[in-house]
């Protein structure tokens, strides 16, 4: 089985071969594809998610200021060369980060006109389009698409590292988790740098290897070029922390990237996780609001509602709930597929039939682990248990160190009378982090004592 192992030597002449498409291909996929649910799920989630600090956003500067000045930059050099190829595809990738940092769909049709306008100038052999392309697909998470893009992209230039990346994540989200192990290898020989390194390190977290997965991220922080790719760092470190029960360290991590970026809302959704699990609710409650503010993402939404409710604030997590369910509108009728977020919030928060039938959907275009467990969850509420754990095992089956994974197998479990496995899970999920869920992990330790005073 491929390895991940960054054991390329550094060099220093690499970070000559950067351009702006690489260095925004930085979490354009992987975290895009929010693996990051998983952290850097959310991935992309998370994916996993890229937010914007590309490396090109100084400290002090609003990583907005900085896209929109350099989209403005780039327009205005197309006026002058219109014939600009890589000019077209570099423009198209920045509205492809733009589109996902503010969550506006409608930015990615830009995206894909500019790509499109780049094509049609080089049709052959336009690596960077190609590349751009396969991030726009995965943005809109149609990951089959993304991977065919991927592969243009490699067959006109094998030896583009960013290209790799495309490939890399498409291969995470379509679960073909061996392709992509050997993909992010091939990257990290190509250019064993803060991007390839961050990746390899996804990869280590993915199987449950929380040492290894820290020990690489923070060889991709000592090679960070500069305050983007420094928060970047900055910020899964703090959701390693945050996601093996180490919110003082999550804390310490995210507020050294907040000094590079203040206005990361990335960064101020670590920094309000952390505060809310060390019971300060009220700076959590402002962190979460600030990021929303800057982009108002699903999970940050539904984070800062879940928060509210789980401290007696009703209007306030209704208030959010409202604004998720306009989102999800907007995005559908951008041509956005649905994900995780959406499967878990309508799970959660609405109609557990169409949470199925979102989760369904969502399968469809990205089995991988963090869907399977989303409509696993869908099947549960839906009252659906027996159908329900197949996908729970397969959300765990890499050996991912997942609470929320934990927490919704051993409830398919209990319901299923199931209880010694169930007990399982559910000491597993707070072991993991006892904090997992402002709303969970509470009722995972009831569901735990009713275990026990059933026993």
């Amino acid at each position: 089985m491929p390895q991940p192992t960054a054991n390329t030597p550094r060099t220093t002449s690499r970070r000559r071969l950067r351009t702006t498409a690489v260095t925004l291909a930085l979490g354009a996929a992987m975290f895009t594809a929010g693996a990051v649910g998983l952290s850097p799920q959310n991935s992309g989630q998370s994916t996993g998610q890229d937010t914007g600090r590309a490396g090109s956003t100084g400290a002090g500067q609003s990583p907005g200021a900085a896209r929109v000045s350099s989209l403005t930059s780039m327009r205005k050099q197309l006026e002058r060369l219109p014939q600009d190829a890589v000019g077209w595809a570099q423009l198209g990738m920045a509205y492809v980060q733009q589109g996902r940092v503010t969550a506006d769909a409608a930015t990615y049709t830009k995206a894909e006109s500019a790509l499109r306008r780049s094509l049609d100038i080089q049709p052959a052999d336009n690596y960077q389009a190609q590349t751009g392309m396969g991030a726009l697909a995965a943005a809109r998470h149609e990951f089959t698409t993304a991977l065919s893009w991927g592969r243009k992209a490699t067959v006109s230039n094998p030896a583009n590292a960013a290209a790799q990346a495309v490939l890399a994540d498409a291969y995470t989200q379509l679960g073909r988790y061996q392709e992509s192990y050997s993909a992010v290898q091939r990257m990290v020989d190509l250019r064993p740098d803060t991007s390839s390194l961050a990746r390899a390190s996804y990869t280590w977290e993915l199987r449950g290897d929380i040492p290894q997965a820290r020990a690489l991220m923070k060889r991709a922080l000592d090679d960070a070029a500069g305050p983007g790719d420094q928060a970047f760092t900055h910020l899964h470190l703090a959701t390693l922390a945050q996601d093996s029960g180490d919110p003082r360290t999550a804390l310490r991590e995210a507020r050294s990237g907040l000094r590079a970026t203040p206005h990361d809302a990335a960064l101020l959704e670590a920094r309000a996780r952390a505060n809310a699990a060390l019971g300060d609710n009220r700076q959590a409650v402002d962190d979460y609001s600030a990021a929303v503010a800057i982009a108002p993402l699903p999970q940050y939404v539904v984070g800062l509602g879940e928060l509210h409710q789980s401290l007696g604030h009703r209007a306030q997590a209704d208030t959010q709930y409202a604004l998720m369910r306009t989102q999800e509108q907007l995005r559908r009728a951008g041509g956005v597929a649905p994900d995780v977020d959406d499967v878990l919030f309508e799970a959660d928060h609405g109609d557990a039939r169409r949470a199925v039938a979102l989760g369904r959907a969502a399968l469809r275009n990205r089995p991988f682990i963090a869907v399977q467990d989303a409509y696993a969850w869908a099947l549960h509420r839906a009252g659906r248990d027996d159908e329900a754990l197949p996908y729970a095992n397969r959300a765990l089956a890499l050996g991912t160190r997942s609470a929320l994974s934990f927490y919704h197998r051993g409830t398919i479990q209990q319901a299923l009378g199931h209880r010694t496995s169930a007990r399982a899970d559910l000491e597993r999920a707070l072991a993991v982090d006892p904090h997992f869920h402002p709303l969970f992990a509470p009722e995972a330790r009831d569901a735990l004592r009713r275990i026990d005073s059933a026993s």
